[in-house]
């Protein structure tokens, strides 16, 4: 186990106890079966009868128990191989969240000479961000975005499908709700599950990001994957509960409880996962510096790599209020770790079956880009850039001005 990565305990005495009792419940069966033979007349005395019919009874009712601990033992058991995280891949570096390591730097940090303000003062100028009434409607990290700032949305998400169809990517909506199968099958749930929203009463999930349906699609299906990997791009709204992140990001929209979100999502041979993981790495870093903004590479740690993921990169935006850089994308892959969980093969060149490899990459999460395209293209009059690439989608308008 690579350093960082959790430990999981229980696995051992689980598959000890579903063990000893499947051997219960087969030895109490057998002796079941011998004495109902014994007390239906076909062997022994008729005098014995009554007392093998109670004896028959009593077994039956061992037997029944025997058969609700081994249910026990294998729900023990399947939780416990649940909450085994994917193999980490040798060249991630060891540690936690604070030892990523920076591949590369991309753009030039902007430098102002007036004082910076930041998305949630510029977006309220622009009429284009409503916090205050987003809390009143629906509480805490929830917001409006208004005008310039829905028409922004609109023209991200536009940009973000038509590069990822120009790539080869078949453009999907896909649902915001999952059956639990997909949630498991995918890695959200026991480590992840204080983040996950959940509709109690349909048994159902809101999804954090559209990966989950994603990959849910194929479950139970063998996919043709003789001509290539297979590819989606996947808008949906986005829900994340952020447990744990009391007082990080409480201003603004870079932290909040939902979101829309253009996913990309890769299915493809084990053998290809490497290639396929550079290649979705290398399509966001196009998106980010058509919109123009700085950004540096991150190889993340083993220990905050999550459950599915063998390596994970991560895309830092500049954020100038900050002084930093902040996660704005991120690509995974998950070689067969999803796909073994939710029964998705594809055929080899004898035929076979075998289990498929998938990969996940943001392509654009909306709100974040919006807060980093206001901060970075600020001026000094309060109006904002905009990038060459958006502006078709924006009337053609060179700058968001104020009023």
């Amino acid at each position: 186990m690579r350093p960082g990565r959790r430990r999981v305990p229980g696995r051992r005495a689980a598959d000890r106890r579903r063990r000893a009792a499947r051997g219960c419940q087969a030895g109490r069966r057998s002796a079941r079966g011998a004495e109902e033979r014994l007390a239906g007349g076909q062997e022994g005395h008729p005098e014995e009868r009554p007392a093998v019919l109670e004896r028959a009874k009593a077994l039956a009712a061992e037997v029944k128990e025997a058969e609700e601990e081994q249910r026990a033992a294998d729900a023990a058991l399947r939780e416990a191989h649940l909450k085994l995280p994917n193999v980490v891949a040798d060249e991630v570096p060891p540690g936690g969240e604070d030892d990523a390591v920076t591949l590369r730097t991309a753009g030039e940090v902007p430098t102002y000479d007036f004082p910076v303000r930041d998305h949630i003062e510029i977006g309220e100028a622009l009429g284009a961000i409503d916090m205050e009434r987003g809390a009143k409607v629906s509480g805490a990290r929830f917001y409006f975005l208004t005008g310039p700032g829905a028409l922004l949305e609109f023209a991200l998400a536009q940009l973000a499908i038509s590069r990822a169809v120009a790539a080869g990517f078949t453009p999907v909506i896909a649902p915001a709700l999952v059956k639990p199968e997909a949630m498991e099958g995918t890695g959200f749930l026991g480590e992840h599950d204080e983040e996950v929203y959940k509709i109690e009463r349909d048994d159902l999930y809101l999804v954090g990001t559209s990966e989950v349906a994603l990959a849910g699609m194929h479950a139970k299906e063998v996919l043709d994957l003789s001509a290539g990997p297979r590819r989606y791009a996947g808008w949906s709204s986005c829900f994340r509960r952020e447990a744990g992140s009391y007082g990080k990001d409480t201003r603004g929209i870079i932290r909040v409880h939902w979101f829309d979100k253009v996913e990309m999502f890769s299915f493809c041979r084990p053998e290809e996962t490497e290639a396929e993981h550079l290649r979705l790495l290398a399509w966001e870093e196009e998106f980010l510096q058509a919109l123009e903004l700085p950004y540096r590479v991150v190889d993340i740690a083993a220990g905050d790599l999550g459950t599915s993921a063998t390596r994970k990169y991560d895309i830092e935006a500049w954020f100038p209020t900050q002084g930093t850089y902040r996660e704005l994308t991120s690509t995974s892959d998950c070689t067969t770790f999803q796909a073994r969980r939710l029964n998705i093969r594809y055929r080899d060149e004898d035929g076979k079956p075998q289990t498929a490899a998938t990969l996940n990459g943001t392509l654009c999460a909306i709100a974040r880009t919006i807060a980093c395209l206001l901060e970075v293209h600020q001026r000094a009059d309060g109006a904002v850039h905009v990038p060459k690439v958006l502006r078709p989608w924006l009337g053609g308008v060179e700058e968001l001005t104020p009023g």
